[in-house]
């Protein structure tokens, strides 16, 4: 079992590299849900462009994404993005932070590129439940961010609570059963007393719940379910806890169909298992042949009937 991380293990790993040896670079590679990234050198080894497209992008914009862009990467975010791309970063290694704990950061939080962007339509909803709060009652405009196909998370704000809501296609019957047995378990898990601050969970398959129910184009067949979270003031009160929620919440989607890629692979490697022993048996069991000539210890022919 892995442990899923917010940032993007490649541009860590190639930026901590490039900071000891600068060299020529050119890689494309992609991320959960599609993002694609390219990471390559300009006219100096000591200056990387690094540049991501998300299919979600404009909804992202809308939400405010180039302005939290702004404040986590200030003047490394580019007017004018590589061709294809949503947004570009230039990094140069010869002005970055000096080597420790500062270049650590710095590297951290350019490998939390996607994470940022998609920070944006949950912070803005945090920002209003606080204003709504205020009047005890009313609600925020519902956010569709729909990061892959057929697809979307929608994340609405309450007087006292944050609702996200992500609609998942399993694409096969056992994934849906797996599924509903993991999403059972999340409703389930949360009657644990050392999780009862965890936000609630809610799972229903096929019908979608009511806070999105008069979005146009919604999917009605039995391969999609839609999971509700419901979080409350205490998930994102302090800045620190809000931005752990944002970083877990993101990943749930891919968490979910991990698992149940792993739990069908250890099913099918415990089935081969059996199906193994079981020759075993069947080989043991197999009589001797009638009549087969044995040899004894002399070298005499011992003919059997």
């Amino acid at each position: 079992m892995i442990l899923l991380e917010p940032h993007n293990y490649i541009i860590q790993t190639t930026l901590i590299d490039k900071f000891s040896k600068p060299t020529s670079l050119d890689v494309q590679f992609v991320d959960f849900d599609g993002v694609r990234f390219h990471l390559s050198t300009l006219e100096r080894k000591t200056a990387l462009l690094l540049s991501m497209h998300i299919r979600c992008w404009d909804e992202l914009v809308r939400y405010g994404a180039l302005d939290i862009l702004q404040r986590e990467y200030g003047a490394l975010v580019q007017a004018q993005p590589e061709s294809d791309y949503n947004v570009s970063l230039l990094i140069d290694l010869e002005t970055a932070p000096p080597e420790g704990e500062q270049r650590d950061n710095f590297i951290h939080s350019v490998a939390l590129l996607k994470r940022n962007a998609l920070a944006a339509p949950f912070e803005l909803a945090f920002k209003k439940q606080k204003d709504l709060e205020n009047s005890a009652s009313g609600q925020g405009d519902l956010m569709a961010i729909h990061y892959r196909d057929e697809e979307a998370i929608y994340i609405q704000a309450a007087h006292d609570r944050v609702t996200v809501i992500f609609s998942t296609v399993f694409r096969e019957e056992t994934d849906r059963i797996f599924g509903k047995v993991f999403l059972q378990e999340f409703v389930d898990a949360r009657r644990l007393p050392q999780i009862q601050n965890a936000p609630q969970v809610l799972f229903t398959n096929r019908d979608p719940p009511l806070e999105i129910r008069q979005v146009p184009g919604l999917r009605d067949s039995d391969d999609i379910g839609y999971v509700t979270f419901v979080l409350f003031p205490r998930h994102f009160a302090n800045p620190n806890v809000a931005a752990s929620t944002i970083s877990h919440i993101q990943l749930f989607r891919d968490y979910l169909h991990y698992h149940i890629k792993c739990s069908k692979a250890y099913m099918q490697s415990r089935m081969r298992h059996r199906v193994s022993e079981f020759q075993k048996v069947l080989n043991r069991a197999k009589a001797e042949v009638a009549g087969a000539e044995r040899k004894t210890v002399t070298g005499r022919t011992l003919q059997t009937r």
